[in-house]
Order: structure tokens, then C-alpha cells, then sequence
């Protein structure tokens, strides 16, 4: 075994100890990301501290910054050939190349793919993300509102929006035509202090609605600060506003405070709330943990010449496992984890296979077009897929999908870390914790 792999997994496995127990202070560490052990990877936010939370978005780092057709070799699964974002009648040969060394991310070995066509950006986009989970995209979704929660304001939100929606053909969302409305975390119209971090996620999550559910209003909620506090308070405004979903890319640690103190802001009946479950692998953050919400895992998607035309795996990085603290709610039958199970259900993360999101705001040396991953991707695509299904308003927390598992994949394969085989960090047949229930087969388990 390489001896940088190995170190990763024991690492994986120190922090899986740690997280499914309480800790003397009441609590838990939040763990590196994934980003950490990836040569090719960046997380977009650093660390949190003590009642905050950090974004968990990543972006590949050897791909795009500007320019679409300046990157280095997007990586997807072996024997796949067709650049990320290029529909399969617009494929390239493979040029051949070496195989890149190995980086610590515990997946096998990925293939280079060739430069896109020109003018297309790296990445799947909305009709790769649309056709994978076979959705209704262009029917649906008017008349809903999906609002992002995120720290910080991001002050080239809209502009990068509609060059987004340029690029593949969506129609405009802007504050004019009432589709798009961003405000601060009290609902006021004064913006946060700027930060070009969490300007990435938002890029990220706006993308991720439209790409979803082109015909949805967009809601942008910024709050002041990374705080739980300042974060809740932005849900209340939100589901207040009326957003029929809600999507939270975002988390920390679990503490006891959670809840006494945090739960509250995710209690909101008639608003579906997505929750990203993480980027360091097995265990368990907050608010994903909160028994009130629809905790997202990730996968790896990839294209294959089966009847669906993709295939799926647990993503290393995805979040799962038991709380410490929350409560099980009564839809969750499993035996392994006698409190709330992470995560319910999941969709795309890996940033191997990653989505093209348009940022034009500087930040770490990269600008313009790029590709991200971490279940900061996937939050915002199963919050748009409640939105397509119109159920919001009856929907009991996250327990729709688990009685409607005919409209899900089963993702039976990978692993997020050490967990002794079992389900709760690996890939089984039926439930399973990094990926929940499956992914979007159409909106019917939403």
C-alpha cells in the first residue's frame, strides 16, 4: 500500500473514532477536508471555529481559472472517454498519456480526458446533471422558490448567474424579471461584508438551482458572519419568505448546542431543508446531523453503457455516520446507529467528476470557469429536485424519500473510511450512510 494512502486512511479512521463519540467538552471536531489529502483539490473555505461552520465546497485546482479549454486533463472514471460537460455525440479520441501518481484520495487511479470542444466549459453541466438523474427539469418548477443559505455576500452573484445561464441556454434570472432576489440574513437589502470564499459557494449553489431547476426563482440569503447564529438566523428568513426549499452546503462539528440551541432554525415545517453532509469522509456534522433536515451525501458520477447511461459510487469525501446527539427520527430503521443516521439521500460530489460553475471573483488564484465538487454540490441539486416535485409544503423533514425508494438509485459500491465494512461507511444494497437512500430517479421520492 502507498505509504501516503495508508496515512490518509488511518487518518479517516482516527477522525471516524472520534465523531461517534461525546466528547468531555460536549464537542466534536470538525475534520479536514478531503481537499487535504488531494494534490488537485482546494476547499474553498478554511476551518471553523467553536459555533461556526465552513463551507464545503472543493474546486479542482489543475482545471479552468478563465479559460475553458486551458486546463490539464479533467479525471473521471477508468475506460469513461467523453469530456465532463460535452454531450456524447460531440466525444473526442483519448489522447494517450501517463498515468497521474497517485494522491492519497482513496479511488482508483483516474484516466485523463481530453480537451472539451471549444467554448464548452469543463464539467457537467445542466443537461448532463438533468439526464443523469432523469429529471423534469424543463416542465416543473414554476411557481417554487429555492433559497441558498450562505455566509458573507457574494457582490457578483447575479452577473456570474446569467453568464451561467447564458453558456447552456437557460433563461434569464435576474432581480429585473423578479426570478432572482438576494437579500441580507434579516431580509434587509444592505449586503454582508464581501468575502470571495464563500463566494464560491454561493457561485456553486446558485449554478447548481439553475442547473436543476431552470424554471425555479432563485432566493439568496446571506448572513453576517459564519456563526450557527448568523446562519439560523438567515433560515428563519428564508423560510419565512416563503422558499419552498431550502439548501445549507455548509456545517462544523456537533455539540450539545445543537440541540438546545440550533435545531430551532432548521425546524420549519412545509420548507423542505437539504443539508450537505460533509467533505472529510465517515462522521457526522452539523446541521446534516439535525433530525429536522434532509441530510445530503455525495457520489461519483460517471457516464457508462448501461440502460440508465451513468453509473455511481459512494465518493470518499461524503459525511456519514451516527450523531451523538440527535435523536432518531421514526422513518430511520436501521440498527447501527442508535440516534439520527447521516445521510438520507445524495447526489453528485465528487470533484473528479465535478460540475462547471462560472465565478468571475478572484479567489486562491482561480477565476471564470471552473470545476467543484463536495456535497456542497449536492445540497443545492436535491433542494432543486423537492422544487421540481412541488411537495414542499407536506413533505415531514426528510422522511419523503425512504417511503418512495422506486424513484431513487441505489448506489452500492465505495467507501468513505473505516468503519468495519458495515453500512454506515460503505455502499450496500438499500441504505446505506454516505449515500442514504440513493439518488434522484426522477422527483417522485421528493
Amino acid at each position: 500500500m502507498h505509504k501516503k494512502f495508508a496515512l490518509a486512511l488511518v487518518a479517516v479512521a482516527a477522525f471516524a473514532l472520534a465523531a461517534c463519540s461525546n466528547s468531555s467538552t460536549g464537542s466534536i471536531p470538525a475534520a479536514s477536508p478531503l481537499a487535504a489529502q488531494q494534490s488537485n483539490v482546494s476547499a474553498s473555505c478554511g476551518a471553523a471555529a467553536d459555533g461556526s461552520a465552513r463551507c464545503f465546497s472543493l474546486v479542482r485546482t489543475d482545471i479552468g481559472g478563465g479559460d475553458p479549454n486551458g486546463y490539464h486533463g479533467l479525471y473521471q472514471n477508468p475506460g469513461i472517454v467523453e469530456p465532463l460537460g460535452v454531450s456524447p455525440d460531440r466525444r473526442h479520441t483519448p489522447t494517450p498519456s501517463p498515468s497521474p501518481k497517485p494522491t492519497g484520495s482513496p479511488r482508483p487511479t483516474p484516466t485523463p480526458i481530453p480537451t472539451p470542444t471549444p467554448g464548452n466549459p469543463p464539467g457537467f453541466g445542466p443537461a448532463d446533471l438533468q439526464s443523469a438523474y432523469a429529471l423534469p427539469s424543463s416542465a416543473n418548477g414554476a411557481g417554487q422558490t429555492v433559497a441558498i443559505v450562505d455566509a458573507y455576500d457574494d457582490k457578483t452573484a447575479e452577473n456570474d448567474l446569467g453568464v451561467y445561464r447564458a453558456q447552456f441556454g437557460l433563461a434569464p434570472c435576474t432581480t429585473a424579471n423578479g426570478c432572482f432576489k438576494k437579500v441580507n440574513q434579516t431580509g434587509g437589502s444592505t449586503p454582508p461584508t464581501a468575502n470571495a470564499s464563500w463566494g464560491q459557494e454561493i457561485s456553486l449553489d446558485i449554478d447548481m438551482v439553475s442547473a436543476i431547476c431552470p424554471n425555479c426563482h432563485i432566493l439568496l440569503v446571506e448572513s453576517n458572519t459564519a456563526s450557527f447564529a448568523d446562519l439560523g438566523t438567515a433560515e428563519n428568513t428564508a423560510a419565512s419568505l416563503g422558499a419552498n426549499a431550502i439548501s445549507n452546503s455548509y456545517g462544523g462539528g456537533e455539540s450539545s448546542a445543537e440541540t438546545t440551541t440550533y435545531d430551532a432554525y432548521y425546524n420549519h415545517p412545509g420548507h423542505a431543508i437539504t443539508v450537505s453532509s460533509g467533505d472529510s469522509g465517515y462522521g457526522v456534522q452539523y446541521p446534516a446531523a439535525s433530525q429536522y433536515v434532509t441530510a445530503v451525501g455525495g457520489t461519483s458520477l460517471a457516464r457508462a453503457s448501461n440502460a440508465r447511461g451513468w453509473n455511481e459510487t459512494v465518493w470518499s469525501g461524503a459525511g456519514s455516520g451516527c450523531s451523538a446527539y440527535e435523536t432518531k427520527p421514526s422513518w430511520q430503521t436501521d440498527t447501527g446507529c442508535a440516534r439520527r443516521t447521516v445521510a438520507d439521500v445524495s447526489a453528485i460530489a465528487d470533484p473528479n467528476t465535478g460540475v462547471a460553475v462560472y465565478d468571475s471573483t478572484p479567489y486562491g488564484g482561480q477565476s471564470g470557469w471552473m470545476v467543484f465538487g463536495g456535497t456542497s454540490v449536492a445540497s443545492p441539486i436535491i433542494g432543486s429536485v423537492y422544487a421540481l416535485a412541488g411537495n414542499g409544503s407536506t413533505v415531514n423533514y426528510g422522511s419523503y424519500p425512504y417511503g418512495h425508494l422506486s424513484s431513487l438509485f441505489d448506489v452500492t459500491s465505495g467507501s468513505n473510511g473505516s468503519c468495519g465494512g458495515t453500512y454506515l461507511c460503505t455502499g450496500k444494497i438499500g441504505y446505506d450512510g454516505p449515500t442514504g437512500n440513493g439518488t434522484p430517479n426522477g422527483s417522485g421520492a421528493f
